[in-house]
């Protein structure tokens, strides 16, 4: 993206610019890949009238159809979408129903690498002749290279901040495992918030983002001591001060690698500052570092900080056991609307078998020390 513009915002461009052309083009979608936990979900969209799904993810070797376009990379046409009525694909029945009748698909790669798939949808029947797709080509070639550019840029923002982060420790604070586990709980989070009718707070995109910036969160522990990092007690009063800096240290941090990368003022930065900046608020006032209350905290570090606090609960640490499900679940109801935003709360406890999918997949042993603990 460029330093004002979202990828959705590019995309809707490049949608009304095409459309100058091929007037039938009613929607064109954008799927990523997870290699990690085998998910596609969609990413962005640019939708004439209502969208037919959105926050819409599912693992790839459950599709098996999109599974073989991805290892065959081969794209594909439906003429009609009443051919596949029967089929049990729940993409294709709402497209169906949103009056959608036939598709172009589309898979894209990185250096090789399944990245996503591009769909084009059209209301009206076999839209998709040979010289439209001759003629999407090119679009295809431009929306992928966009979609790739721009979450690579992310990628290696991150990525920057990370090695930063691990090189100024021997010992890690932060386990990949944990990191894993609370980013995938602040999606599960987001989506679930997304589902209730609330796109126009969490489109995909920033839900995408969410996930990819929440394990930067505590970055600026590379600038607390080891001592204190790990140590297996409450910390003092003084100790918990020396705690506490490091958000400032980790906003002194975005700044900087942000201002190196040259997106200082994207859209998807101001999702990092914000985590980075607001995610020991609390939901009543009492927090750090602005005082900053309810809605006014921005939403993405509401949901981190309740991601963030289940994982260090529900996970052994320097100075305590791991604590259950049923006890972590409870202590968080109990400091929802005070510590914690309620509504993050209730879509975390009511995904249970996804969060414990999580746990499952990624297991550790932390032994860091954690803040949170110091000020629940």
């Amino acid at each position: 993206m460029t330093d004002t513009v979202s990828i959705q915002n590019q995309l809707e461009d490049v949608h009304r610019n095409l459309k100058t052309e091929l007037a039938g083009i009613g929607r064109i979608a954008v799927a990523i890949y997870d290699v990690q936990t085998d998910i596609l979900k969609t990413f962005v969209h640019s939708t004439d009238g209502e969208p037919p799904f959105s926050h819409y993810e599912a693992k790839l070797q459950q599709v098996p159809a999109l599974r073989e376009l991805a290892d065959s990379h081969s794209s594909r046409i439906i003429d009609d979408m009443h051919w596949l009525e029967d089929s049990g694909s729940a993409h294709i029945h709402r497209l169906m129903q949103t009056a959608y009748r036939s598709s172009y698909t589309v898979p894209f790669y990185d250096h090789g690498r399944f990245f996503g798939f591009l769909f084009f949808d059209s209301r009206n029947q076999a839209y998709f002749s040979a010289p439209v797709v001759r003629h999407l080509s090119l679009y295809s070639h431009l929306i992928s290279l966009l979609i790739i550019n721009e979450v690579s840029r992310v990628s290696a923002l991150r990525s920057a901040i990370e090695v930063a982060r691990k090189m100024s420790h021997t010992h890690s604070e932060e386990t990949g495992s944990h990191l894993d586990r609370m980013a995938r709980y602040a999606r599960l989070i987001a989506q679930a918030l997304a589902d209730e009718d609330r796109a126009e707070e969490f489109d995909d995109e920033f839900v995408e983002f969410v996930f990819l910036y929440a394990p930067l969160h505590d970055v600026g522990k590379i600038a607390v001591p080891d001592n204190i990092l790990l140590k297996p007690e409450k910390l003092s009063a003084d100790e918990f001060e020396i705690m506490k800096s490091h958000v400032a240290a980790g906003m002194d941090i975005v700044e900087s690698i942000a201002s190196g990368f040259h997106v200082g003022a994207g859209q998807h930065v101001e999702v990092l500052r914000n985590i980075v900046r607001y995610h020991h608020e609390a939901y009543d006032g009492t927090g750090y570092l602005s005082g900053r209350a309810g809605k006014d905290i921005p939403l993405e570090a509401r949901i981190v900080t309740v991601a963030d606090v289940f994982d260090a609960l529900t996970t052994q640490r320097c100075y305590k056991s791991a604590w259950s499900n049923d006890d972590a679940f409870a202590l968080m109801r109990k400091l929802s609307g005070r510590r914690f935003d309620p509504d993050c709360i209730a879509s975390l406890i009511a995904n249970r078998p996804k969060v414990e999918a999580i746990q499952q997949q990624f297991r550790s042993n932390n032994v860091f020390h954690e803040a949170y603990m110091d000020d629940l």
